[in-house]
């Protein structure tokens, strides 16, 4: 199994940027996924899940501004942030939905929000 993040970077706020995960040796299809962070010093939150259905759910936190997504044919999950805060600076994980560290955890990709 591996999960590989991209899609992070340095934005300043008010700004957007979308994440992919990239899932291989897994059937991608049959797995709610979600995304994480952590941010430093903080405990990993799940902030994103979505259902094998599509079904969607998120933190209070990033409710209206982050949309998750996923291609089943590509073995893809996407992470869509908008109207980007300072306090979303964190590393961002994908993993199974609901179940963090189902799977072996990704490198990640650092999103870091300037003011």
């Amino acid at each position: 199994v591996q999960l590989v993040e991209s899609g992070g970077g340095l934005v300043q706020a008010g700004g957007s940027l979308r994440l992919s995960c990239a899932a291989s040796g897994i059937s991608f299809s049959i797995y709610p996924m979600g995304w994480y962070r952590q941010a430093p010093g903080k405990q990993r939150e799940l902030v994103a899940y979505i259902s094998t259905g599509g079904s969607t759910d998120y933190a209070d936190s990033v409710k209206g501004r982050f949309t998750i997504s996923r291609d089943n044919a590509k073995n893809t999950l996407y992470l869509q942030m908008n109207s980007l805060k300072p306090e979303d600076t964190a590393v961002y994980y994908c993993n199974a939905g609901r179940n963090p560290g189902y799977f072996s955890w990704g490198q990640g990709t650092q999103v870091t929000v300037s003011s």
